[in-house]
């Protein structure tokens, strides 16, 4: 496993392209300078020892040595030794809806962007529990698995978008089915599902379902995103004023089925949450799941890290001494051996 300790220090990397260019710019001007003199040509035989290459060759030798020696302040390690780690916590699933009725706009800036920033937000509240994505539409796919990698939960959770479930519909029942089997198979863990839709069920029976999950201990609370009154589908996050017709050419409202929701919710023992502009529903619904008692996770991590500085150190010192020892002009002693091939500018 390869980690920095300081990976902040690599921000002095900006150095050299500054440098490079300070360099560029120092050439430019010599030679302006050096053409108001004479000719170019002349004034190379007036000043056989000056070399251009030789330059070059000492700022790249230069900006090679201030590479290894960034990297190295960085801290470079490998992992050495992998431990065990207990920790107490719970395994949590959020099967959010990201069927096209989800672009909606009766919650602002619509159902889904509202939804993934509330996750986001409890995904920053979390310490030592476990946290899974799944997303459903006409089907359902596991988008995370469950893990503490809370860094990855927020990327994966920013490529979710409406669509990327290829069957339409509301597969509720899939998407609980599903992430009741994708928990770790420790029996003690409480296990949590959050549902996030709509609720506009059109594939299966997603009450049968959460009964299913109750039989194994599983709770399922559930967030019903939208308004009674509906909204239009736009056909497109980019297109928000294009809304979805139907067969007759009358525009699609999709409404919030709270009824359904609220079933799932209850036939499991957990909530029902209605969300709106101002909250969503997500933090409360862990303040109720913060009350679970927390099972011992246990973990593999690497706990002991090998320092790799000093090799990058070495060479840069090395390349620095190199760079010591190459004179920006021809030596005349040694102007008979032409290291750089062909002639020297």
């Amino acid at each position: 496993m390869f980690r920095f300790s300081n990976p902040e220090n690599l921000y002095f990397l900006a150095i050299i392209p500054i440098f490079l260019g300070l360099f560029i710019f120092a050439i430019y001007s010599q030679k302006r300078r050096l053409s108001i003199f004479g000719n170019p040509d002349l004034l190379k035989q007036l000043m056989p020892l000056a070399s251009i290459r030789r330059g070059w060759f000492k700022v790249i030798i230069l900006l090679l040595a201030i590479t290894f020696a960034v990297f190295g302040l960085a801290g470079p390690q490998f992992g050495s030794k992998l431990t065990e780690v207990k920790r107490k916590g719970i395994e949590l699933i959020i099967a959010l809806d990201v069927s096209n009725s989800m672009l909606a706009q009766d919650i602002q800036p619509n159902r889904i962007e509202r939804a993934k920033q509330a996750i986001s937000r409890l995904v920053d509240q979390l310490t030592s529990d476990r946290i899974g994505l799944i997303v459903f539409a006409g089907d359902a796919y596991v988008q995370l698995p469950v893990t503490n990698d809370y860094v990855s939960a927020k990327m994966f959770l920013s490529s979710i978008s409406p669509g990327m479930v290829g069957k339409q519909g509301t597969a509720m029942g899939k998407a609980i089915d599903l992430a009741a089997s994708s928990f770790s198979p420790q029996e003690e863990t409480k296990k949590v599902i959050v549902v996030i839709s709509d609720g506009e069920n059109h594939e299966d029976d997603p009450v049968e379902a959460a009964k299913k999950a109750a039989e194994k201990g599983i709770v399922v609370h559930a967030i019903g995103i939208g308004s009674q009154q509906g909204a239009p589908i736009p056909v497109s996050l980019r297109r928000t004023s294009d809304f979805l017709k139907d067969k007759d050419d009358n525009v699609v409202v999709t409404k919030l089925d709270e009824e359904m929701l609220s079933q799932v919710a209850v036939t499991t023992g957990g909530k029902y949450v209605r969300a709106t502009n101002t909250q969503l529903g997500l933090l409360p619904l862990f303040d109720e799941i913060n009350r679970l008692e927390r099972a011992e996770l246990k973990e593999k991590v690497y706990s002991e890290y090998d320092d790799q500085f000093q090799y990058l150190f070495a060479v840069a010192i090395l390349l620095l001494v190199i760079d010591f020892f190459v004179l920006e002009r021809k030596n005349r002693w040694v102007k008979r051996i032409n290291l750089f091939g062909g002639n020297e500018q």
